[in-house]
């Protein structure tokens, strides 16, 4: 459905005017940050489900030349499971 470094919409826009939302974190939670402002969010898996509406660029087909807080996935700190 999504996955890491995928863009996506909500169903309601950021206080900030935006509707583009980067996901940055998959477990239990997800966190997402904000393209517009760069403010992150952590929701649990259900809430975000209920709110979740689109997937906008999956992460394969996104420039991150044209998004100013845009993190490239090789970037991200994954959980360490050993």
């Amino acid at each position: 459905m999504y996955n890491l470094g995928d863009i996506i919409m909500m169903k309601k826009q950021h206080a900030c005017g935006v509707n583009r939302w980067e996901v940055v974190r998959v477990g239990a939670d997800i966190k997402i940050r904000c393209l517009g402002c760069g403010h992150q969010v952590m929701l649990t898996r259900a809430y975000f489900n209920k709110k979740f509406k689109k997937i906008i660029t999956q992460v394969h087909e996104v420039q991150p030349e044209q998004e100013e807080f845009y993190l490239l996935p090789a970037k991200l700190q994954l959980p360490n499971l050993k």
